[in-house]
């Protein structure tokens, strides 16, 4: 479980394609503190650390994993979104979040706002997942609350600090990003159909 607040950036510094999965090395300041077998979101998708060497560190995405996220896109030098499991009595800062991405959405407009910045994002509504008005989305495994939702589409208020600490200053029209809704909109959603 994760809560959406981005701990730390990562760098991916090694790709390397073992049949269907894909092998991310990533650079970043808490290698030290990371065992093999932890659970590390990497722009909000929960992966296993494999190995540790130094400072990098290495997860292991499969077919299932790249084939639903952004995780593709990944080049050498990619600004990557990290966050570590929640520990049990943590402050719940940000909402429960799976670190379970369920779709990718397009960014189709930034606007600057006097010192914040709006993100619009477009999704795939073939899926059927939904936004609701100041409901919580995560995007690249950062929690934010929604502005202006739409069917297939909704927006972000980004604030400055967020900008610089997240890959948000990495973005530009046509940057595909990893979307994860609300689990306990999705656990509704799926009553409200069954019922």
């Amino acid at each position: 479980m994760f809560t959406g607040i981005i701990e730390e950036l990562g760098t991916v510094v090694n790709l390397v394609s073992d049949k269907t999965n894909l092998d991310i090395t990533v650079r970043t300041n808490f290698t030290s503190e990371l065992k093999i077998d932890q659970s590390v979101a990497h722009n909000g998708v929960c992966l296993t650390v494999v190995s540790i060497h130094e400072d990098t560190y290495t997860v292991t995405a499969i077919k299932e994993t790249l084939d639903k996220t952004n995780l593709t896109n990944l080049t050498i030098g990619s600004i990557v979104n990290l966050e570590r499991g929640m520990k049990l009595g943590d402050r719940l800062d940000g909402h429960i979040v799976q670190g379970h991405v369920d779709q990718t959405a397009i960014c189709t407009s930034i606007r600057e706002a006097d010192g914040s910045w709006y993100f619009t994002f477009e999704y795939d509504p073939a899926l059927h997942n939904i936004t609701i008005e100041k409901g919580s989305v995560t995007v690249n495994g950062v929690s934010l609350t929604v502005v202006n939702s739409q069917k297939n589409d909704f927006s972000v208020a980004i604030i400055p600090y967020t900008y610089e600490h997240t890959n948000f200053h990495t973005f530009s029209q046509g940057t595909v990003v990893n979307l994860e809704f609300d689990v306990i909109g999705k656990y509704v959603k799926r009553i409200t159909e069954i019922g």
